[in-house]
């Protein structure tokens, strides 16, 4: 990589390296298949679907399937809302059946001559559970880097606190998980890539809080 892209790189490292502690950890694989649908200029419409193995990959530990529909304010900017169905179906616990509706703002920081792009997305979260009274609300900060490493390849990289806003039928209130990516794309057709790597997820408990190394696999298709 040139060493003009390195300063970008530092910060999301940085952050990708989480403290040391006492933690349980699992070995999980995540699917995940999104479809952007580009209705016109100014309005697309965003489909995905996201299988989550836990327990050592061994079971269907959690099924999302969210959708959103965004306006572009300009090149760099849009803005949307949407809502997300999640089941949640871990061992011991009761099933959890959770709706949810979110805003986002969706921000591109930086675009070099090279193609090296850093993205931000914040989104504020309402979660609402079917077993449970009250709704939660959670801010997730997203900053992701997309950098060329060979002519149809791109190194990717993001991190994505989760802070808790609410204390309520699930959240604690606080830094509640932390996620760090990295992988490569790798484009199949015109609008079709697909992205496999590695993803860490630190979960905060009231307990012992938990570690997920994650294989995750995700496809992007653009219509």
């Amino acid at each position: 990589m040139p060493a003009p892209r390195l300063p970008l790189l530092l910060p999301l490292l940085a952050l990708a390296a989480a403290p040391a502690a006492a933690a349980e950890e699992d070995g999980n694989v995540w699917l995940g298949q999104f479809a952007t649908i580009n209705t016109s200029d100014k309005v697309f419409v965003r489909l995905e679907a996201q299988e989550r193995f836990t327990n050592d990959s061994e079971r269907l530990g959690q099924l999302l399937l969210r959708s959103l529909v965004a306006y572009r304010i300009n090149r760099e900017v849009n803005i949307g809302a949407g809502y997300a169905y999640v089941l949640t179906d871990p061992v011991g616990p009761v099933k959890l059946n959770e709706h949810r509706f979110y805003q986002e703002l969706n921000i591109r920081l930086l675009t070099t001559p090279g193609g090296t792009t850093l993205d931000s997305r914040t989104r504020l979260e309402q979660r609402t559970f079917e077993e449970r009274g009250g709704t939660d609300w959670r801010l997730r900060q997203f900053v992701q880097l997309r950098a060329p490493i060979i002519k149809n390849n791109r190194l990717v990289i993001f991190t994505e606190p989760f802070v808790d806003l609410s204390e309520g039928p699930v959240q604690r209130g606080g830094l509640a998980i932390w996620r760090n990516f990295a992988g490569v794309s790798i484009p199949l057709a015109k609008g079709v890539e697909v992205v496999p790597g590695y993803l860490n997820q630190y979960v905060v408990r009231g307990g012992p809080d938990r570690i997920d190394h994650t294989a995750n696999v995700n496809l992007f298709m653009t219509f």
